[in-house]
């Protein structure tokens, strides 16, 4: 399988130093509410969070990131994700309703963007690959688009 760009693990720690920002504030938040209530050492509750963040923002980032992988053939689409649950999605070509190249501006100045398919039915109808330079994107969008128009013939 294809990996994805390398700008996506720097998307993907990003958003694990978000999640952690949010949760050292809530854990500041918390401790000055608790310190009425109960005699807690100073910072003794930051110092708990920071421990606890330290996989969430060094270690699963990576791991995220090598877990994912993308195949392209006539007739399907592959992609694999997952380190503790792997998934492996199939999309046949066919199914495919309408595709969208999606960029956030995180993913914008990482170089990397989101292939988002909509298939046929109501489960699972919506699948995202991202990591992806937009080119990339853009170039499987247009395979899958062709497909789309040749069955339709």
């Amino acid at each position: 399988m294809t990996a994805l760009e390398m700008g996506q693990l720097s998307v993907m720690r990003i958003h694990a130093l978000m999640l952690v920002a949010f949760l050292l504030v809530a854990s500041l938040v918390a401790e000055s509410a608790l310190r009425t209530a109960v005699d807690l050492p100073p910072g003794s509750l930051l110092v708990a969070v920071l421990l606890l963040a330290a996989y969430p923002l060094v270690v699963a980032p990576g791991r995220r990131y090598r877990a994912w992988g993308y195949r392209i053939d006539a007739e399907e689409l592959h992609i694999g994700q997952g380190v503790w649950t792997q998934v492996h999605t199939v999309v046949p070509l066919a199914r495919v309703q309408h595709i969208d190249v999606s960029q956030g501006p995180i993913e914008r100045s990482f170089g990397v963007c989101r292939l988002v398919l909509h298939t046929a039915g109501t489960m699972h109808s919506r699948v995202v690959l991202p990591g992806l330079r937009r080119e990339t994107a853009e170039a499987i969008r247009d395979e899958v688009r062709a497909r789309i128009q040749q069955d339709a013939l």
